[in-house]
């Protein structure tokens, strides 16, 4: 008998990885990361990757599977997540997917229309539009004709707003359209909705003095020396979805002076911040959910016995 697929999901900092490492300690399960960073080699501090302990102590897949330069997408996950699953089961083994890139567990879960190709000409106009008025004005312009798309994203998040709008003026349709096939016309995904563990705070507080304590690790383990080295290499920019993701891209930004190096702790954990109330937008459009509270005391407990109860 197959074992069926598990999931655990949560904002940055909620505390995915000890659950699921504590999940792992019990079940008999292989790790599936969903998490669009974790896919990059050499991104080790700031995506606060699993340790080397960490990594050894049960099976994980999807990290360090691109090299900075490439792109990764939803599509691509789940593909990959897809062979996976029936991998893990002929193995007799518990897929457990766990992760913060909502986009790849609704992927999963609801499946994914073909997105429009890219159009180079009406990008480039976008691109122009943005240097005369800022990447705001056009967020705005933007929630104007997709608002579920301009939610999920930061004002200044240039890149996802940039499709948002190239799709928009290219089809007429929000990208929001695209993501998500038409519930009653899509297909059984490879797992369930409701095999969705939710870990979400009940204080934001405590969730905003983790992602400060996180951040204050990362730049004392030499994340800025990280970037340098990413830099270094030559053929990265800060155009590529890599050097974009939270903290890389504040980082980077501090490195090329934009910025003094003085601000890029008060930056990196507003963005991280930002990212987290993302991140929570998008599991509250999840309702087969089952939230655990990770600022309760026995929120561990919690996760272990539902899951353990889950067919």
């Amino acid at each position: 008998m197959k074992l069926s697929p598990l999931c655990l999901a949560g904002p940055t900092a909620s505390g995915k990885t000890a659950a699921a490492l504590a999940v792992a300690q019990r079940l008999p399960v292989e790790i599936i990361s969903v998490d669009s960073a974790l896919v990059y080699r050499g991104m080790d501090i700031g995506t606060a990757k699993p340790s080397a302990a960490e990594l050894a102590a049960v099976p994980h897949h999807l990290i360090d599977i691109r090299d900075p330069l490439q792109a990764y997408s939803a599509a691509m996950f789940v593909a990959d997540a897809t062979r996976l699953i029936g991998e893990i089961q002929a193995r007799g083994r518990r897929p457990l997917l766990v992760g913060g890139t909502m986009l790849y567990f609704k992927a999963l879960f609801d499946g994914l229309d073909a997105m429009p190709a890219a159009d180079p000409a009406v990008r480039a106009r976008i691109a122009a539009d943005a240097q005369q008025r800022g990447w705001p004005a056009l967020h705005a312009a933007l929630a104007a004709v997709d608002p579920t798309t301009a939610q999920r994203l930061a004002p200044n998040d240039s890149q996802r707003i940039q499709r948002a709008l190239e799709v928009w003026h290219t089809t007429g349709q929000p990208l929001s359209a695209f993501h998500v096939r038409d519930k009653a016309g899509a297909p059984d995904g490879p797992v369930r909705p409701d095999a969705l563990i939710s870990l979400e705070p009940q204080d934001r507080a405590w969730l905003h003095a983790r992602i400060a304590q996180r951040f204050d690790a990362m730049l004392a383990a030499g994340f800025v020396d990280e970037v340098r080295a990413l830099r270094a290499r030559g053929d990265l920019s800060a155009d590529l979805p890599s050097m974009r993701c939270v903290g890389y891209r504040q980082a980077w930004e501090s490195l090329d002076g934009t910025y003094p190096m003085a601000a890029l702790r008060e930056r990196g954990i507003a963005a991280t911040r930002q990212l987290a109330k993302r991140q929570i937008t998008w599991l509250r459009s999840m309702p087969q959910r089952q939230v655990v509270a990770c600022d309760a005391p026995d929120a561990l407990a919690q996760v272990l016995a539902r899951l353990e109860r889950m067919p």
